[in-house]
């Protein structure tokens, strides 16, 4: 049975947070909603609480049962887990004169406090609240401060529970690994043994388990997640496995040709599939951005059915969804209510009775990756920036035409591939090139030009919810931008895109 932390969700921005700084000490945790949380069996070693945007004071403030965690189970609270474990059991929490943000450093240390072992006083901290606790209850005492901060954190007597108001998942606060460790390993004598290596041996058994010999159906995309799903999926079943890799005319310039190739090279049953007529007369006379991605989601559906029902027997949908998507879609805040069509299959018609194998729904993105080096996967495929399901039909802005596709094609290649050229490619998250609905005037030769503009693109990120736009060399850019005007007809302007996101998203549309 494998060894679990839960961490429980009060709708914190640093949620995840907690949870990527666990997995990276070895450690299997499992994030559930404050008020929806599985039965702690022997599998559960500690629960962690988590920050939140509300106050203890406020009138909705999540009111957590801890029942069946306090005195049972080891239990470390940050920021709002911490504020409510004081308001709840006989200590006050007030506003604060000033909002307690930003780096503190520890002035006072416990030195028999087991949860700061080996964390030097002075020590950097991150601090995120609006609340003070004033005063604790009475069988409670103080573990360390800060400066403006008396109650930085605090123990239970004679129990294993334990509060700090600042933030040990951000990097800002130095030593919160050590923290974090000091809970896992000698708190809750957890053994750091969830590896990649652990990962792959575990999952490949519980495929063979769930699926048989059952016959499984999966779309590929060429990204990382399907990938690596894939390659679990095969390693389980062979054969079984089933994979689909449909070509919708919007992918990179050789992109089908080439992943194509790395998927039969990873012993994959693979078959391709060219559909790039069937989308272009979907599409065409289409500009509305929300419309392209419905057009494109269902266009999909109806290739793979298609596909798919030339498959006999088939029992099981692959899909390559992953942790996060998961966690949003049980979130303590609810699934968004308004959200931009999913870059890729939004589901599946409800005539496909199939029953959904999903490998790495419990893997962050970094994570994915770590475990397709494990299996020995390409680095080009593992490496690869993030690609949008709807592709190329999202950095067209305006109506969607085979010519306009292959302008952005090669405007794409050479931008990526110069990338790649002068060792870039690695220092950005994702990059592209944007085919502008403008034409200016330009020079070329002798003869006046009246022809398209592009705008290149690439940010650095951890996740895609918030991105840097690059700095790159002016050198560089002014080098891809003279090869994209001399060599791409049409094109006689490149402009490079310096928002961030926010305000700004990456992609345009």
């Amino acid at each position: 049975m494998q060894e679990k932390i839960l961490i429980l969700d009060f709708g914190s921005q640093y949620t995840q947070l907690i949870a990527r700084r666990i997995r990276e000490l070895n450690v299997y945790c499992e994030i559930h909603p404050f008020n929806d949380f599985p039965a702690l069996d022997e599998s559960v070693k500690g629960v962690i609480l988590s920050g939140s945007p509300f106050s203890v004071l406020d009138d909705e403030a999540p009111l957590p049962d801890l029942t069946e965690i306090r005195g049972k189970k080891p239990l470390l609270a940050v920021c709002y887990g911490a504020q409510w474990l004081a308001h709840n059991n006989g200590g006050s929490v007030a506003k604060s004169s000033t909002r307690e943000y930003g780096r503190a450093n520890l002035s006072f240390i416990h030195d028999q406090s087991p949860l700061l072992k080996d964390i030097p006083l002075e020590s950097q901290v991150w601090m995120s609240h609006g609340d003070t606790i004033q005063e604790l209850p009475d069988d409670v005492e103080i573990i360390c401060s800060t400066p403006d901060v008396k109650v930085g954190g605090f123990a239970f007597e004679n129990e294993q529970t334990f509060g700090i108001q600042f933030h040990p998942e951000v990097s800002h606060s130095v030593d919160g690994k050590i923290l974090l460790r000091n809970f896992l390993v000698d708190i809750c004598g957890v053994a750091q043994d969830w590896t990649p290596a652990s990962f792959v041996e575990e999952t490949v058994q519980i495929l063979k388990d769930q699926v048989g010999n059952d016959k499984v159906v999966m779309g590929l995309s060429g990204g990382v997640d399907s990938s690596v799903a894939a390659t679990l999926l095969h390693k389980a079943i062979g054969k079984n496995l089933y994979c689909i890799f449909v070509d919708n005319g919007l992918l990179r310039k050789n992109e089908f040709e080439n992943v194509l190739e790395d998927y039969k090279e990873l012993g994959l049953n693979i078959k391709g599939v060219n559909s790039s007529k069937r989308f272009y007369e979907k599409l065409e006379g289409v500009s509305d951005p929300e419309e392209k991605r419905k057009i494109i989601g269902n266009m999909f559906i109806e290739v793979f059915d298609d596909e798919a029902h030339q498959i006999e027997d088939v029992t099981w949908l692959g899909q390559g969804t992953i942790y996060p998507d998961v966690i949003e879609s049980k979130s303590v805040k609810g699934p968004s209510a308004t959200i931009k069509s999913h870059h890729n299959v939004g589901g599946l018609p409800d005539f496909m009775k199939l029953k959904v194998v999903e490998p790495l729904n419990t893997l962050f993105k970094d994570e994915v990756r770590r475990v397709g080096r494990e299996m020995g996967l390409p680095e080009n495929l593992l490496g690869r920036h993030p690609f949008p399901g709807p592709g190329l039909a999202i950095r067209i802005l305006g109506d969607i035409t085979e010519e306009k596709v292959k302008i952005l094609q090669e405007v794409d290649h050479y931008f990526i591939q110069g990338l790649k050229d002068e060792g870039l490619y690695d220092d950005v998250w994702q990059a592209g090139a944007i085919l502008l609905p403008v034409q200016s005037v330009g020079v070329m030769g002798d003869e006046r030009t009246y022809e398209n503009a592009v705008a290149l693109r690439a940010v650095e990120s951890i996740d895609g919810m918030t991105a840097d736009w690059v700095h790159l060399p002016y050198e560089f850019l002014a080098r891809i931008s003279n090869k994209i005007i001399n060599n791409v007809k049409g094109i006689n302007r490149v402009v490079y895109d310096i928002s961030s996101k926010p305000p700004a998203t990456i992609e345009w549309e």
